[in-house]
């Protein structure tokens, strides 16, 4: 299950976001071809990945902006892009554009920072924009609870398309991050749930002075909690699914 649009396009065009994904995008495709050579790829990850032993003793802090830029393959930077570009763009219109790109290297930084607090001593290097993109996510859901967002569900051959809240699709994200959190390891690697979590409140607790500055209670009032643009309609094809009848 993962989301595939909301229904509010922002109200101008997004430039932080699309150069965010221009970014990661042409870091990625840079050093994509040493993926097969070890030497090099562990050279890349040592020189610009957070790894928190590192941090601890007091060095390469720079890691903690330069690993947002570094995936470990297609799919990861293909999912973290998606996000991005759904929950990003109405951000940055009620933000602005510079602001935008503050908070979102603040969100990224932070979740970096909160990571290495989880596993100081870890030599696993961290890579990825999932913890600026899940600041990005906290600070949605201050702002556009209500935003209607389509998500594409696939179990085996089951496949469907349906519309929920965005506090209901990032309530579970988050659920899902912070009992990850619980249960993993983050001295052994794999997914750095402590980044996720603590990326989506720390962008959160940011979005607080804009909400409170558009009227807090009466900006949801206002908006309905929906981003403060024309909604935008969809119309889904049907299912190719052949339907089996019951007998």
């Amino acid at each position: 299950m993962f989301p595939i649009r909301d229904h509010n396009p922002s109200g101008r065009t997004p430039f932080v976001v699309y150069l965010l994904m221009a970014a990661n995008i042409l870091i990625f495709i840079s050093y994509a071809g040493a993926m097969d050579d070890a030497r090099l790829i562990n050279q890349i990850y040592y020189d610009y990945a957070v790894i928190p032993a590192r941090i601890t003793d007091g060095f390469a802090f720079d890691t903690l902006v330069t690993s947002m830029f570094l995936h470990g393959s297609w799919m990861h930077l293909i999912g973290n892009m998606l996000f991005l570009w759904i929950f990003g763009d109405n951000l940055e219109d009620e933000m602005g554009h510079l602001p935008f790109l503050l908070f979102y290297l603040a969100a990224g930084v932070s979740a970096g920072l909160i990571h290495v607090l989880t596993a100081p001593g870890s030599l696993v290097p961290t890579i990825g924009a999932s913890g600026a993109i899940a600041g990005v996510m906290g600070g949605y859901l201050l702002l556009f609870p209500k935003a209607q967002v389509d998500i594409l569900l696939i179990l085996i051959i089951y496949i469907r398309v349906f519309t929920i809240p965005a506090f209901v699709m990032l309530g579970v994200w988050l659920g899902m991050q912070f009992l990850g959190s619980l249960s993993s390891n983050p001295d052994e690697g794999g997914i750095a749930y402590w980044a996720h979590t603590g990326g989506f409140f720390v962008g959160l607790v940011l979005s607080i002075p804009l909400w409170l500055r558009r009227g807090g209670v009466k900006f949801w009032n206002r908006t309905h909690g929906h981003p403060p643009h024309p909604e935008q309609t969809y119309k889904f094809s049907q299912s190719r699914i052949p339907r089996i009848p019951r007998r």
